[in-house]
């Protein structure tokens, strides 16, 4: 006995069996107590993969059984309260403090890894509950930390989960809970999560341990628990979701429409074999009276369902961004509409667009103006504000920077959409489209339109030589474009852009060639670079018209459809398939943080019918079947960088440079610098999957892990589920590539397509989202207009004032950072997230490399050899640079699609 004590660091007084025991860390010797002195590992041991030992291990129980005692140890409960409560809050709150002196409302209980051997169960602490509940309800600070004590056997073993109830009438929300008393040191429990009321979510919340566990591996005190928190996350697919539901399921996109409110509102289903889509998250609502097959909407401000967990914490929906983002779909955009509608005027001049950074629009606004005073757009009091915008990036530093064909190339590569470029393989272009039902394959570009501009080269000699590249939107747009052009204030073709690459490093527009469909002399056309003062014009709105194009697919296809729609069946099937302690789920929990959300404020505000997407861009209601058409030609094994830049003809493999490809445009920064972040993430993600799987039947053997890439496939992307591209699940290689393509979509990707829309597109000559004339020819009755006034013709053809103005404002919002955001290579409480210390390790040397490359970027940026960055008015690339503080700055990687 004297060595057992010797050896677990103990002194036991001499006492009766089943003494209660306090932990000498937190309890004073008293009478007869027994005082226990906890064996304190080092910082080594206590993150192993091994099981810690406890304060109390069974090893001294075994030797004598007879002194099996129980002690305490202690529970730090950290709460996140909402800084603004309203008045029925405030007295459910006080309602609740009262009951807690009787009840005690929030009762917890500790569970072991460990199963009772008679009883087969867990073994479980005494319920206890917190004892400051009451005492600290008036407590205003954002972080409150309460406090329990657990009383546990000897032979407890170490913690591996925690179950809270909450008695109260009222949700609160849980950051973390700490156990402290264990020989192994603290216990951490990472819980992120809102805690229902009994009454709304009846039985115990589940927790576990930041010790992640494969499923093979789990403790047999945890197992009943793991399955059982994955069962109650997947629901029984059944019934209307509450706001309080924690359930995660799929539906089609049928929630667009409003068939209720007539025909013009009908929108089909997205998601079948007629018309393909990811799935999205099911919210289970009836459907619409006059459409059984249409989900009846929720509109603004009532929330859309997406599980609890996933909605906006206060501080994301009170920041910047998303009660700006509110504020402007409830007011502001009606202020605009009811200024400038019926007349909805054209700009007037250059300078009219000029005076909306420097004068401002007047704007009376309704009696919901406070949301609005947030907005440091908004000047001003008594419902009479000014909307004046900051000066977006392409003109800040050069006002007629995009007038030049060089920086309209230049953003081909390293502007907002810098992933639509391709390597020319064939002169002239050739269409995939059924010919039977678009018209002839052929282009109607020539060698003579372009054989001028190529540096003395002949067509060939450029193909041969890595010199063409094309931006073509003809197969996408023309199947819509009869249906777009039919659209009140619409007038679009389907557009291919012919780019020389010029010895300087940078791209030149050679040809733009302008499709309508129908075998007319008319339907298809090639400008060419000006010559005189008229076509010089007639350039101009060629180039408009692909900037139109490229606007609408950069919106419904790149961004949209490839960032955030086709990532969200992984989300769903992660939280549905994977628990809360494998570690693959931890290693993707940060990259799925806020989309489920955003999402779901996407289909209820900008994609549905009538939405901002239909008002503000050149598809109109034909926008998101456009996107489904899209999704028709998606593979999830050419999504990866690497994969992608090969397969658009911008890279080859070549192993002896750094990254394993050589690209035919050196100076192209959204690749170069991305492939800097790819090369970051994949090193991380091989390093984490290698220390947990150590060979591919541990892979091939979770069922965790299969499970979830199966569903994601059959269900979430049911409509591609027989395609034979999907990449397999068999090795640590197939897992490294698939997680880094979805970790690099959910951050890199997604930053590099989003947060430059209002840099470059919030002036909207740039960019224009749509057009509403087509480019004139001299055989025209309005021929004579656009001779006699250039200019007033241009503005005629872009955006309205209402149009660019509530376009403004929306990519305003969307290319804005909220003040809590977390970017790549961070991590909210790093040292705690996972109880594996070698893992700790790798992610703070990804984070480290992360600033390196940071600081790589910003020496390319300086470097006056790298044209399509540097020079006189050219932007530098900051798009993928990965820190970035809050607000519109054009840079930063957020680590997950939250905007």
């Amino acid at each position: 006995m004297a060595l057992a004590k010797e050896i677990m660091g103990i002194y036991v007084e001499k006492k009766t069996p089943n003494i209660l025991l306090f932990n000498s860390h937190f309890s004073q010797r008293s009478g007869n107590r027994v005082c226990v002195k906890p064996v304190v590992c080092s910082d080594k041991k206590r993150f192993q993969r091994t099981t810690p030992l406890a304060a109390i291990t069974e090893s001294l129980v075994k030797i004598a059984p007879e002194l099996a005692f129980q002690f305490k140890v202690k529970a730090v409960i950290t709460v996140r309260n909402n800084s603004k409560e309203d008045f029925k809050d405030s007295l459910v709150k006080r309602w609740d403090s009262l009951t807690d002196f009787i009840r005690r409302n929030v009762v917890l209980q500790l569970i072991s890894t460990q199963v009772d051997p008679i009883s087969g169960t867990p073994k479980k602490s005494r319920e206890t509950v917190l004892k400051d509940w009451s005492e600290k309800s008036n407590v205003k600070e954002e972080i409150v930390n309460y406090t329990a004590d657990f009383v546990v056997d000897s032979n407890f073993g170490v913690p591996g989960a925690i179950t809270v109830v909450n008695k109260n009438q009222k949700e609160f929300f849980v950051a973390s809970i700490t156990i402290e008393g264990f020989a192994c040191g603290p216990v951490h429990f990472p819980c992120n999560s809102w805690i229902q009321s009994n009454k709304d979510l009846p039985g115990k919340r589940i927790f576990f341990s930041n010790q992640p566990y494969l499923p093979s591996e789990t403790p047999a005190g945890l197992r009943a628990l793991r399955q059982k928190e994955l069962r109650d996350l997947r629901g029984d697919g059944k019934g209307v979701r509450k706001l309080s539901d924690r359930i995660y399921d799929y539906d089609v996109y049928n929630d667009l429409g409003i068939p209720d409110k007539g025909i013009d509102f009908v929108r089909p289903t997205l998601g079948g074999e007629k018309i393909p889509y990811p799935r999205r998250c099911r919210t289970g609502r009836l459907p619409s009276i006059s459409d059984k097959h249409a989900e009846s909407r929720v509109e603004k401000p009532l929330p859309m369902y997406v599980p609890r967990d996933e909605r906006f914490e206060e501080c994301k929906a009170n920041t910047f961004s998303f009660s700006r983002f509110k504020g402007i779909l409830h007011n502001l955009l009606p202020a605009i509409t009811a200024k400038f509608s019926p007349k909805n005027p054209n700009f007037k001049g250059f300078e009219q667009i000029d005076s909306l950074y420097s004068d401002g629009l007047f704007l009376k606004l309704g009696p919901q103006h406070k949301i609005l005073e947030k907005f440091p757009m908004l000047k001003g009091s008594s419902h009479a504000y000014l909307l004046k915008y900051d000066i977006p990036k392409i003109i800040s530093q050069d006002k007629f920077a995009w007038f030049r064909d060089d920086e309209f190339a230049r953003q081909s590569i390293a502007g907002v959409n810098p992933v639509a470029i391709e390597r020319l393989r064939v002169f002239p272009p050739v269409s995939k489209l059924d010919p039977g039902i678009h018209g002839p394959h052929e282009s109607a570009l020539k060698e003579e339109h372009i054989a001028g501009q190529l540096n003395g080269m002949t067509v060939q000699e450029a193909l041969k030589g890595n010199k063409l590249f094309i931006v073509d939107y003809h197969d996408i747009y023309l199947p819509f474009i009869d249906q777009i052009n039919a659209l009140d204030g619409r007038a679009t073709y389907a557009t291919r852009t012919i780019f020389f690459s010029t010895p300087a490093g940078t791209l030149k527009p050679i040809a733009i060639e302008l499709s309508l469909p129908g075998p007319c002399s008319r339907s298809k056309r090639v400008v060419t670079p000006p010559v005189d003062a008229s076509t010089n014009w007639l350039w101009q709105l060629a180039k408009a018209h692909v900037c139109s194009n490229d606007a609408g697919a950069h919106q419904l296809v790149y961004h949209w459809l490839r960032t955030h729609a086709c990532t969200e069946p992984f989300i769903i099937a992660a939280h549905r398939q994977l628990s809360a302690m494998h570690p693959i789920y931890k290693l993707l929990d940060p990259h799925m943080r806020y989309t489920l959300e955003i999402n779901a404020l996407a289909r209820q505000n900008l994609i549905n019918a009538d939405g901002v997407v239909e008002s503000c861009f050149t598809p109109g209601r034909y926008a998101m079947e456009l996107s489904s058409a899209a999704y028709k030609n998606w593979r999830f094994d050419l999504e990866g960088l690497p994969a992608d830049l090969i397969q658009r003809g911008m890279a080859v493999p070549d192993p002896t440079q750094p990254h394993g490809l050589k690209l035919l445009l050196a100076d192209y920064p959204y690749a170069a610098d991305g492939l800097l972040i790819w090369d970051a993430i994949s090193n991380w993600v091989r390093t984490y999957v290698n220390h947990y799987y150590p060979d591919s039947d541990t892979i091939c053997n979770d069922r965790e892990l299969q499970a979830w890439y199966a569903e994601s496939i059959n269900i979430g992307h049911a409509d591609k589920r027989t395609e034979s591209w999907w990449p397999r699940l068999a090795t640590s290689e197939d897992l490294t590539s698939i997680l880094t393509t979805l970790i690099w979509l959910a951050s890199a990707q997604h930053a590099a397509l989003n947060f430059g829309q209002y840099p470059y597109g919030g002036y909207v000559p740039n960019r224009p989202p749509l057009m509403r004339r087509l480019v004139p020819e001299e055989n025209d009755p309005e021929y004579a207009n656009f001779v006699s006034d250039p200019e007033k013709y241009f503005l005629a053809s872009i955006p309205s004032v209402l149009q660019s103005t509530k376009y403004m404002a929306v990519v305003d919002t969307l290319s804005t950072h909220s003040a809590d955001e977390e970017y790549i290579g961070e991590r909210s409480n790093p040292s705690t997230w996972s109880g594996d210390a070698e893992i700790i390790e790798a992610f703070y040397k990804f984070s480290s490399k992360i600033g390196q490359i940071e600081k790589e970027i910003e020496e390319r940026n300086r470097d006056p050899k790298l044209k399509n960055r540097r020079g006189a008015g050219v932007l530098p690339y900051e798009l993928l640079t990965p820190s970035s503080g809050p607000g519109a700055t054009g840079r930063g990687i957020p680590n997950s699609t939250s905007i």
